[in-house]
């Protein structure tokens, strides 16, 4: 079989799954709030203007924490549903290449994180304008920089979501997974203000959003993006990450 023949096998089996409601779920979570406390973007102190400031805030706890511990659960339902009622050994017994099946559902779990950065995009803007309404103040950003920054987030998370599918095959007990994927979201923080920032993926979304945090708001530190050396480190996470899980995929079931 092809590499786009377990595309399609893939896209069929999460039809059946509540991998959509849990997105937009997070993304409910992820804004609600900011709707709630909309008054708080008048008093920013930093110099950034209350529509950036509605915006930059919300994708900080977004790429902070909603949106990787969201990519965890994720990328752990994929994985599983290879596990319920025996189907990885179901698959094995068939002529595949385990590679390409591990493959097509990473290219699974790159759709439904583009996915949910639209939906994110999609309650942004219901948000921005109930947000207008209430406070006779026009939060609605123009679309193009709104999607360059979610498109930004987007690229960026790629070897993060590499880095947590080898995760969901390396371990298979789903607390443990679960377990070591939000551990690694906790030093986030602290590894984009160290100048090896780059060596850490899960931290990329998120020090593109402090970046342009800074550049919009006077007060707010200045993370410079330099892309050398990300982009090799980035490229080579991604590919040894993708590496290491295509030989692990099915091995124990293979024995």
């Amino acid at each position: 079989m092809k590499l786009i023949s377990f595309i399609r096998i893939e896209f069929k089996k999460i039809k059946r799954s509540k991998i959509i409601p849990i997105l937009l779920l997070a993304m409910l979570v992820l804004w609600f709030p900011s709707l709630i406390n909309v008054e708080m973007n008048f008093d920013m102190e930093t110099g950034i203007t209350p529509e950036n400031s509605l915006l930059i805030q919300g994708l900080l706890a977004m790429t902070g924490f909603i949106y990787p511990a969201s990519m965890i659960v994720i990328t752990l339902l994929i994985n599983q549903n290879e596990h319920s009622n025996s189907g990885i050994l179901k698959m094995l017994s068939l002529p595949v290449n385990p590679k390409y099946l591990s493959l097509a559902k990473f290219v699974v779990l790159l759709v439904l994180a583009a996915l949910q950065v639209l939906l994110s995009v999609t309650i942004y803007y219901m948000v921005a304008f109930l947000a207008s309404q209430a406070t006779d103040y026009n939060f609605i950003l123009s679309p193009l920089a709104v999607l360059k920054e979610v498109s930004l987030i987007y690229i960026t998370s790629i070897p993060m979501l590499a880095f947590y599918w080898m995760i969901s095959v390396f371990f298979q007990t789903p607390i443990f997974a679960i377990g070591i994927g939000l551990a690694s979201i906790v030093p986030s923080v602290l590894m984009i203000n160290t100048r090896v920032w780059y060596l850490y993926p899960i931290c990329y979304p998120y020090y593109i959003v402090a970046s342009r945090y800074g550049k919009l708001a006077s007060n707010f530190p200045n993370f410079d993006i330099t892309f050398i050396p990300w982009i090799p480190a980035a490229c080579f996470i991604t590919v040894l990450c993708l590496g290491i899980a295509c030989v692990q995929f099915g091995k124990k079931e293979r024995r």
